[in-house]
Protein backbone atom coordinates (compact mmCIF):
# COMPACT_ATOMS: atom_id res chain seq x y z
CA UNK A 1 0.00 0.00 0.00
CA UNK A 2 1.44 3.47 -0.64
CA UNK A 3 -0.12 6.41 1.52
CA UNK A 4 0.66 9.78 0.82
CA UNK A 5 1.47 12.25 4.40
CA UNK A 6 0.91 15.83 3.58
CA UNK A 7 3.06 18.18 6.38
CA UNK A 8 2.45 21.36 6.95
CA UNK A 9 5.31 24.19 5.03
CA UNK A 10 4.05 27.01 7.87
CA UNK A 11 6.48 27.35 10.61
CA UNK A 12 5.12 30.70 12.10
CA UNK A 13 2.55 30.71 14.95
CA UNK A 14 0.49 33.75 13.30
CA UNK A 15 2.24 36.88 14.45
CA UNK A 16 3.17 35.83 17.73
CA UNK A 17 6.58 35.58 16.63
CA UNK A 18 6.51 31.82 18.27
CA UNK A 19 7.78 29.07 15.96
CA UNK A 20 5.09 25.78 14.87
CA UNK A 21 4.80 23.48 12.24
CA UNK A 22 3.70 19.79 11.89
CA UNK A 23 3.17 18.12 15.87
CA UNK A 24 5.99 15.14 15.78
CA UNK A 25 3.48 12.68 17.47
CA UNK A 26 0.72 12.99 15.13
CA UNK A 27 3.47 12.47 12.46
CA UNK A 28 5.05 9.29 13.93
CA UNK A 29 2.78 7.46 15.67
CA UNK A 30 0.43 6.48 12.45
CA UNK A 31 4.14 6.42 10.23
CA UNK A 32 5.39 3.53 12.35
CA UNK A 33 2.31 2.26 12.51
CA UNK A 34 1.96 1.92 8.56
CA UNK A 35 5.62 1.54 7.82
CA UNK A 36 5.64 -1.46 10.56
CA UNK A 37 3.02 -3.21 8.42
CA UNK A 38 4.66 -2.64 5.50
CA UNK A 39 3.14 0.43 3.53
CA UNK A 40 5.34 2.72 1.49
CA UNK A 41 5.32 6.12 2.54
CA UNK A 42 5.79 9.45 0.46
CA UNK A 43 6.16 12.47 2.73
CA UNK A 44 4.91 15.81 0.82
CA UNK A 45 4.69 19.55 1.63
CA UNK A 46 3.44 22.46 -0.28
CA UNK A 47 6.82 24.25 -0.69
CA UNK A 48 8.75 20.86 -0.54
CA UNK A 49 12.48 20.04 1.52
CA UNK A 50 12.24 20.78 5.14
CA UNK A 51 9.04 20.06 7.06
CA UNK A 52 9.02 22.32 10.30
CA UNK A 53 8.51 20.66 13.85
CA UNK A 54 6.19 22.16 16.07
CA UNK A 55 8.70 22.60 18.95
CA UNK A 56 6.27 22.66 21.42
CA UNK A 57 5.64 18.93 20.61
CA UNK A 58 9.40 17.75 20.19
CA UNK A 59 10.18 18.87 24.57
CA UNK A 60 10.51 15.99 26.82
CA UNK A 61 7.45 15.71 28.49
CA UNK A 62 5.93 15.51 24.97
CA UNK A 63 8.31 12.08 23.84
CA UNK A 64 6.56 9.17 23.49
CA UNK A 65 7.68 5.64 21.94
CA UNK A 66 7.39 6.58 18.73
CA UNK A 67 8.43 10.36 18.85
CA UNK A 68 11.67 8.73 20.23
CA UNK A 69 11.79 6.37 17.32
CA UNK A 70 11.51 9.16 15.18
CA UNK A 71 14.74 10.73 17.11
CA UNK A 72 16.69 7.82 16.29
CA UNK A 73 15.38 7.28 12.74
CA UNK A 74 18.03 8.71 10.32
CA UNK A 75 16.08 7.93 7.20
CA UNK A 76 13.13 9.39 8.69
CA UNK A 77 14.71 12.64 9.73
CA UNK A 78 16.22 12.35 5.93
CA UNK A 79 12.43 12.50 5.06
CA UNK A 80 11.77 14.98 6.87
CA UNK A 81 14.60 17.14 5.79
CA UNK A 82 13.69 16.65 2.35
CA UNK A 83 10.09 16.45 1.60
CA UNK A 84 8.43 16.26 -2.11
CA UNK A 85 6.96 19.47 -3.33
CA UNK A 86 2.99 18.81 -2.93
CA UNK A 87 2.52 20.26 -6.58
CA UNK A 88 4.64 17.78 -7.90
CA UNK A 89 2.42 14.48 -6.21
CA UNK A 90 -0.24 12.80 -8.18
CA UNK A 91 -3.26 11.38 -6.17
CA UNK A 92 -3.00 8.26 -8.52
CA UNK A 93 0.16 7.16 -7.64
CA UNK A 94 -1.43 6.39 -4.04
CA UNK A 95 -3.99 4.69 -2.17
CA UNK A 96 -4.64 7.01 0.95
CA UNK A 97 -3.68 9.87 2.21
CA UNK A 98 -3.13 11.80 5.99
CA UNK A 99 -2.51 14.67 7.30
CA UNK A 100 -1.09 15.14 10.31
CA UNK A 101 -1.73 17.83 12.64
CA UNK A 102 -0.04 20.66 14.55
CA UNK A 103 -0.97 24.81 13.79
CA UNK A 104 1.00 24.89 10.72
CA UNK A 105 -1.76 23.78 8.31
CA UNK A 106 -4.19 25.99 9.55
CA UNK A 107 -1.70 29.00 7.75
CA UNK A 108 -1.28 27.03 4.78
CA UNK A 109 -2.83 23.60 4.05
CA UNK A 110 -6.54 25.81 4.82
CA UNK A 111 -6.40 27.49 1.40
CA UNK A 112 -3.37 25.54 -0.35
CA UNK A 113 -5.21 24.97 -3.70
CA UNK A 114 -2.75 22.29 -4.43
CA UNK A 115 -3.68 20.33 -1.29
CA UNK A 116 -7.51 20.74 -1.93
CA UNK A 117 -7.60 19.44 -5.55
CA UNK A 118 -5.22 16.25 -4.05
CA UNK A 119 -8.19 15.79 -1.35
CA UNK A 120 -10.94 16.17 -3.90
CA UNK A 121 -9.37 13.75 -6.20
CA UNK A 122 -8.71 11.36 -3.44
CA UNK A 123 -12.63 11.68 -2.52
CA UNK A 124 -13.26 11.27 -6.53
CA UNK A 125 -11.79 8.24 -6.43
CA UNK A 126 -13.39 7.04 -3.22
CA UNK A 127 -9.35 6.85 -1.47
CA UNK A 128 -9.29 6.45 2.14
CA UNK A 129 -8.51 10.17 3.57
CA UNK A 130 -7.44 11.31 6.91
CA UNK A 131 -6.77 13.99 9.14
CA UNK A 132 -5.68 14.27 13.03
CA UNK A 133 -6.08 17.51 15.37
CA UNK A 134 -5.48 21.01 13.32
CA UNK A 135 -5.15 18.86 10.07
CA UNK A 136 -9.08 19.10 8.91
CA UNK A 137 -8.68 22.95 8.55
CA UNK A 138 -7.11 21.44 5.16
CA UNK A 139 -10.23 20.65 4.48
CA UNK A 140 -11.85 24.58 4.54
CA UNK A 141 -12.10 24.53 0.61
CA UNK A 142 -12.95 20.96 0.16
CA UNK A 143 -15.81 20.34 -2.44
CA UNK A 144 -17.27 16.90 -2.81
CA UNK A 145 -18.43 15.80 -6.09
CA UNK A 146 -21.78 17.00 -5.87
CA UNK A 147 -20.15 20.48 -5.44
CA UNK A 148 -21.28 21.07 -1.98
CA UNK A 149 -18.23 21.33 1.04
CA UNK A 150 -16.93 17.56 1.19
CA UNK A 151 -17.51 17.91 5.13
CA UNK A 152 -21.45 19.04 4.35
CA UNK A 153 -23.37 16.45 6.62
CA UNK A 154 -20.34 14.93 8.16
CA UNK A 155 -18.81 14.42 11.41
CA UNK A 156 -15.40 16.15 11.88
CA UNK A 157 -13.18 16.31 14.74
CA UNK A 158 -10.37 18.50 15.06
CA UNK A 159 -9.44 20.61 17.66
CA UNK A 160 -11.52 23.19 18.99
CA UNK A 161 -11.26 26.54 19.92
CA UNK A 162 -11.76 25.83 23.16
CA UNK A 163 -9.22 23.70 23.67
CA UNK A 164 -6.94 26.27 22.17
CA UNK A 165 -7.83 28.77 24.79
CA UNK A 166 -6.94 25.88 27.65
CA UNK A 167 -3.38 25.62 25.87
CA UNK A 168 -3.33 29.70 25.89
CA UNK A 169 -3.16 30.33 22.66
CA UNK A 170 -6.05 32.25 21.46
CA UNK A 171 -5.01 35.84 22.05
Amino acid sequence: MKILFVLTSHDQLGDTGKKTGFWVEEFAAPYYALLDKGAEITVATPKGGQAPIDPSSDTEDAQTKDTKRFKEDKEAQEIIANTKVLADVNANDFDAVFYPGGHGPLWDLANDLTSVKLIETFNEQEKPIAFVCHAPAALKRVSGTDGNPLVKGKKVTGFTNSEEEAVQLTE
